[in-house]
Formats: C-alpha cells, structure tokens, sequence
C-alpha cells in the first residue's frame, strides 16, 4: 500500500469526525490541494478545480514544483485558465492516493492501512471535501467550479450540497449520473483487479501486488478514453518489428497492443488498487435524479449557479456529449446562463487532456466573459 504525494503539495487536515454521504466518518483525514496566482484582496477571483479518477493535484508546475503537471497547457499565465488574472486551487479527490485520505492511508484507529475498512465512498463526500478547502483558503465565493470528467460530477454535486459558493461553473466531459455503458466498463475494470490473486480481498503489498489485474482494468480504461478515429489514425494495423514481437503465440503483435502494454504498465505502480476500485464504484453511484424523484433534468435544475457551460467531445464514448448537453439544459431550467459547445474532436473522452487547440479557446472564452 502506497501514496504517490508529488512535491510542492499543500494538505488541509479535514474535520474530525468527517461523516461520509453512505454512513460511517473519517478521523484525521487530509486533502492534498496545490495553487497558483494570487488571492485578490477581495477574495472574488478563485476558480476550483476539481479532477477525474486518476490526477493529483498537480495540474501546473509551480516554484514549488516545477515539473509539468496534467494541464500544463490550460493553466497558468496567459493560458485559459490566466493565473495573472485568477488564483487557482486544485484539489486531489477524496479516496485517493495522491496525498488525500483514501483506503491506501493509515486508520488512525489501528495503526494500519485502511485497505477496504475504509468507509464506502460517494462523488457527494470528494465535493464536500473539496469545499472544506475552500471554506479553509477564506473564499466565500469561487469565481468558478471546474470539473472535467470524474470532476464534472464532483462539480455537481459541490453546486448542489453548497448552493451560493460559486458563481459559475464549467463542466468538461462530464455527467449529472453514470450511463449503464460506464458502469459497465468500469465493472469489468473492478472485477479485473479483484480476480487477480494477488490483490487477496484488498491485503497487497508491494511484493504481492496485483499487477494483472491493474494492467487488465487500466487498458479497458485507455480503450474508452479515446476514440476508434483515433485508433486507426495512430496505429492502423502496423505489426511490431521482429525484435520487438513477442515471442507467446498469443501474445503482443500490433502496435496498438504495445501502446496498451506499455500504457499500463506505467500506470499500475503508480496508482493503488483499492483506491481506484472505490474511486470506480463512486461514479458508477452518482445520479443526481435521486434528488428529485429519479427526474435527472430536474435534479441538475436545483443547482443555483449564475452561468455555465458544458463542453464535450463528440467521439466520447465514456461520457458521450448528449450527457454535457443535458447538464446545460438542466443547469439553464434553474436559471442558469448555461451553454453547451460539443467540440469535433476525434480524440475521444481525453480530448480535454490533449485537443487543447479547441478546449483551450472555449474554456479561455468563457473566463473572458466572468
């Protein structure tokens, strides 16, 4: 059981006992959150960002770290998200292990890590936290709540259970409730790692990690997050060389397996497993139709927000845009100023992460306009 804490990190110690949405609290638990730009005297012009499954709170460099972080293209001076004009937060979620509490910390009650003692986990307990950072910073207001996949439900579900702290939002490839595709795809990811052996009902170590598992959920998950464009744009049917072959008569022999391989191979030590199964599962949970009698579009309408926008890509299977058009359509029947851009871009549900030549201008545009 391991954190992966990046240098330059801030932690806020959360309130103790902190209650969890799905019953039992958490005692001596931490957010991980990093900044950049300044607080203005009036404290009116910070924006939040809140992540998807996997980032920390890293997204920039910053003279605390100055490594590049996840969204190094979209944030900081001059870029979309202006840093000479905005103070930036952006928390690490709640269940993780990127330097917030998450099943990979220590129980503070037994001296060991949590493991699957840790209590169940909703998308409502990351936003409550994420506003326990806010509240600590002194901002009564953010200028905006930003969330771009996993983070455009955690978003949400901040707007709703803390109505007045934000007056816009913008919601990035990201949905008010889980579509029976995600929830299958995301199963398979889970079911992956707990058939692996070594992940033994959530009690691994280093030495008896589930590597399998976590390679076989890690490329299910690559696979969504881009597009079939894409695919065949990159790699086509391209065989790997000879040498490069490998020698199992069922084994690697496109590129495009390679890439997966490869792909998954750098992720699996660098992310624990119970924390990506209960990170998982709180997706698949979110649906913010049960707040208003399993009508989606009137729950998203009880969210008082000034103005908003949602962006998708249109190749996104994971998070397809006819889920960002309904959040603009929920958030305007409240009363939102709400817009909704669906972007042509073939890269799929990552496209945030990379397609910045059409996120960057409609993300910096909107801004402009705050």
């Amino acid at each position: 059981m391991t954190e992966f804490i990046p240098p330059g990190s801030l932690f806020l110690p959360l309130p103790s006992p902190f209650p969890m949405k799905r019953g039992g609290a958490l005692h001596g638990a931490r957010i991980a959150y990093e900044t950049w730009g300044e607080l203005a005297p009036t404290r009116d012009n910070a924006i939040l960002i809140v992540t998807g499954l996997s980032p920390d709170a890293h997204a920039a460099s910053h003279a605390g770290n100055p490594e590049p972080g996840w969204w190094e293209r979209m944030l900081g001076p001059g870029k979309p998200i202006d840093t000479d004009r905005w103070f930036v937060v952006c928390v690490n979620s709640l269940g993780s292990c990127k330097g917030s509490t998450g099943p990979a910390s220590t129980d503070p009650a037994t001296g060991e890590p949590y493991r699957l003692e840790f209590p169940e986990l909703s998308i409502e307990d990351v936003a409550d936290a994420a506003r326990e950072v806010v509240r600590a910073l002194g901002i009564e207001q953010l200028a905006c709540i930003i969330g771009n996949s996993m983070g455009g439900m955690t978003a949400l579900a901040f707007l709703l259970r803390h109505p007045g702290v934000a007056r816009s939002h913008i919601n990035i490839s990201g949905s008010a409730q889980a579509l029976p595709f995600s929830i299958a795809i995301r199963s398979l990811q889970r079911e992956a790692i707990r058939l692996d052996p070594n992940w033994n009902g959530g009690r691994y170590d280093e030495a008896t990690y589930p590597e399998s598992g976590m390679r076989m959920a890690r490329k299910l998950g690559v696979i969504t997050y881009r597009s079939a464009l894409e695919w065949d744009g990159r790699f086509g049917r391209v065989r790997l060389d000879s040498d490069q072959a490998d020698d199992d008569p069922f084994g690697l022999e496109f590129q495009v397996e390679s890439y997966l391989e490869g792909h998954a191979r750098r992720f699996v030590r660098r992310f624990d497993p119970n924390c990506y199964l209960y990170l998982s599962r709180s997706m698949d949970w979110f649906d913010l139709a049960e707040y208003a009698d399993g009508d989606v579009l009137a729950g998203l309408a009880l969210i008082d927000v000034d103005k908003a926008l949602a962006l998708g890509a249109s190749t996104d299977i994971l998070f397809p845009v006819e889920q960002q058009q309904q959040i603009a359509e929920g958030l305007a029947r409240g009363g939102a100023d709400a817009r909704f851009i669906g972007l042509d871009s073939h890269q799929g549900h990552d496209a945030f992460l990379v397609d910045f030549e059409r996120f960057g201008p409609a993300v910096g545009d909107f801004l402009a306009t705050l």
